[in-house]
């Protein structure tokens, strides 16, 4: 009779350790995505710092194409606004088109093209662009592992118990990346 009584506790604390460890686990997890989430939002801050500037010194060359500044302020006012994953997403996507159709301006005018700090802003975005796409990365990396500790047996057990919810993934829809490339023989 102690055999049995010392095993079943032994059992029971083994169970306990795993579940608070499983728990910890997905502490741990949803503190990762958090801090990923704060990464891109800086690196979205940051791009939307330097949109006023680009605007203002395309404005100076192409004065007349006020719809298209107009459509970059309001997608940029309106990704300042967004407050979720989901709403941060649509929003950004609505800026990068706005953003494409600026610098599509952009190239009507060769003397704008070789204004230095046009160069030089165009090149603060291209790196600001880049820094988005590794912290999106690296957010998404960190919304998978916690999914499918989520989703995965036993640990969705612990997970239902104390109300853990997945994340939803970061997604920007970039329109170059979709075209076909042209290659030219």
């Amino acid at each position: 009779m102690g055999i049995a009584l010392l095993t079943l506790i032994a059992l029971i604390v083994l169970l306990l350790l795993y579940g608070v460890s499983i728990y910890n686990k997905l502490v741990r997890l949803r503190t990762l995505v958090e801090e990923a989430w704060s990464g891109i939002n800086v690196q979205l801050k940051k791009r939307h710092d330097l949109i006023p500037n680009l605007v203002e010194t395309v404005k100076g060359y192409a004065a007349h194409e006020r719809e298209t500044f107009d459509s970059v302020t309001k997608a940029r006012a309106s990704a300042m606004q967004a407050t979720d994953v989901k709403s941060q997403e649509a929003a950004e996507n609505n800026l990068n088109n706005a953003l494409i159709r600026l610098l599509a301006v952009a190239e009507q005018y060769p003397e704008l093209k070789a204004n230095q700090n046009f160069l030089q802003l165009q090149d603060q975005l291209s790196v600001i662009e880049s820094d988005i796409e590794k912290s999106r990365r690296y957010y998404n990396g960190t919304v998978r592992e916690k999914n499918i500790v989520i989703d995965t047996f036993p640990s969705n057990i612990i997970a239902n118990m104390f109300q853990f919810t997945k994340s939803l993934f970061f997604e920007l829809e970039n329109e170059a990346e979709k075209e076909v490339p042209r290659i030219q023989f």
